[in-house]
């Protein structure tokens, strides 16, 4: 970030906000979710658009640069890091059915965010892709959260630790992208 580059937000009614309640797809002026499953899969989902509203509307250079060195953080880093981290997690849910990693060694998904418009929609087709096989593969226990599967817990347990994946990630992202344009917000 250079020294003309200023901290702004696109939200005018809350400006600690990134965008006004009625244009975020996150708010619902709806009751709450009822019951434990429909909070754990109602978080889940927000803190996944709130990871990819912190993407929206960089080019490929940005969503590529870098945090700080030595760092090899990115937004895309993050993107990429994020659909491995859901393949993840299918593997423990069903072990015999394991998927090799994406990005190969332990620091591709960020070792191989480069500012390519191919690779920019290569993550994000590929994290879309990978949430809705984590999706699917999580509703296959829904009846019963204190399941155990594979090695790793209970199903309660996973959809807890993917929470935590993308709320501690979408604290990374919101210093991303503040240092990328100045954009802040929850």
């Amino acid at each position: 970030m250079d020294e003309l580059t200023q901290r702004w937000t696109k939200a005018t009614v809350h400006p600690d906000m990134w965008v006004d309640p009625d244009e975020d797809p996150r708010s619902s002026d709806g009751p709450a979710p009822e019951g434990e499953l429909a909070t754990l899969q109602e978080y889940l989902r927000d803190y996944r658009a709130t990871l990819l509203m912190k993407c929206e509307g960089l080019d490929s250079e940005q969503l590529a640069r870098r945090s700080v060195p030595p760092s090899t953080m990115s937004l895309l880093g993050l993107l990429r890091h994020l659909a491995e981290v859901e393949r993840d997690w299918q593997s423990w849910l069903d072990p015999e059915h394991a998927r090799p990693s994406l990005y190969g060694d332990p620091d591709g998904d960020f070792d191989g965010a480069i500012a390519d418009d191919a690779v920019v929609a290569e993550a994000r087709e590929a994290l879309a892709r990978e949430q809705a096989a984590t999706d699917a593969a999580l509703s296959r226990h829904d009846h019963d959260l204190g399941a155990a599967v594979g090695a790793h817990g209970t199903v309660r347990e996973i959809r807890v630790h993917l929470i935590e994946e993308y709320a501690r990630h979408c604290g990374h992202a919101d210093l991303l992208r503040e240092c990328v344009d100045g954009r802040v917000g929850q």
